[in-house]
């Protein structure tokens, strides 16, 4: 039986970039936000984090300075994926040295590989450095997704000890539930399936939502991870519409958009994203307004 790395809610906490590179008092005024909410991890220099414009020396260095600002209060899990597996491997090992609790592994992208190509990948990674490793499944941006099969063969793995299942088939999940029991853990990598997907077993969300409402997803996961869907559902119901508003442009856009009209520091984006349109605003506004956020 793999243990857990965390139950609950862990943000996928967004970079707060400003002109000059990162803005460290801004990250550790959102790591300050995130605890003091009920978060039981973050993950650093993920898809939400912009990690494809980081620099080598600022994935370092953010790396680092979250590990230390955040002082063991949560988890941190660090984003190493990359479709170059040597690459990975450089950024699995700088996150052990760092400290760093988990890695996140997200499938490689572009030169697509096929399901044992993605067995070798992240066992090559797996081999080399002894962190516990989550799988990202999320083909909808690397154009290739884990088969179940091919999870209960990266289960047998001891460092590799979860899935951040992204892909929003729940008959997927469930299948993936099925094949590896307790040896993969699941979290929900979508807000959306949070709730059906810890009915089958998964153990939280790694969730873009609660960059804004960390209280009201940490309170979501705490329904569940007690059995009371009924309660579960109709909360996650108050916040159906700003789920789906944060995804109404590519993500992290409509977050860092949200957190600048709640006063929260989010940074700027950088290239080849681009601040969110009229349009995408107005229906990230009326959202956050029917969720009981004041604008």
């Amino acid at each position: 039986m793999k243990t857990p790395m965390f139950h609950g809610s862990c943000t996928a906490i967004v970079t707060p970039f400003d002109e000059h590179g990162i803005d460290y008092e801004r990250l550790c005024r959102n790591l300050d936000f995130q605890y003091e909410n009920g978060t039981a991890a973050v993950v650093v220099c993920g898809t939400t984090g912009e990690n494809a414009t980081l620099t080598g020396d600022e994935y370092r260095e953010l790396v680092r300075v979250t590990l230390r600002e955040n002082a063991g209060r949560m988890k941190v899990i660090v984003g190493v994926g990359s479709n170059n597996t040597r690459t990975a491997l450089q950024r699995a090992e700088s996150a052990r040295a760092e400290g760093a609790d988990a890695i996140l592994m997200v499938t490689p992208y572009y030169n697509k590989t096929t399901q044992t190509g993605l067995i070798a990948h992240f066992s090559y990674v797996a081999d080399r450095v002894d962190i516990p490793m989550i799988l990202y499944n999320v083909p909808s941006r690397t154009g290739i997704g884990l088969k179940a099969e091919t999870c209960a063969r990266l289960a047998e793995h001891p460092n590799i000890v979860g899935i951040k299942e992204a892909s929003g088939d729940i008959a997927l999940a469930a299948k993936i539930r099925s094949l590896c029991g307790d040896e993969l853990c699941i979290w929900s990598g979508n807000d959306d399936c949070t709730v059906p997907l810890m009915s089958l077993g998964g153990l939280g969300v790694i969730s873009v939502a609660s960059n804004i409402v960390p209280g009201a997803v940490a309170k979501l996961c705490s329904l569940c991870l007690d059995g009371d869907y009924a309660e579960a559902s109709k909360l996650y119901a108050r916040y159906a519409a700003l789920i789906a508003a944060l995804f109404v442009e590519t993500n992290p856009i409509p977050v860092k958009a949200a957190m600048q009209l709640m006063g929260l520091d989010s940074g700027i984006l950088r290239l080849p994203l681009v601040e969110i349109s009229r349009e995408g605003r107005e229906v990230l506004v009326s959202a956050m307004r029917g969720a009981g956020i004041p604008v």
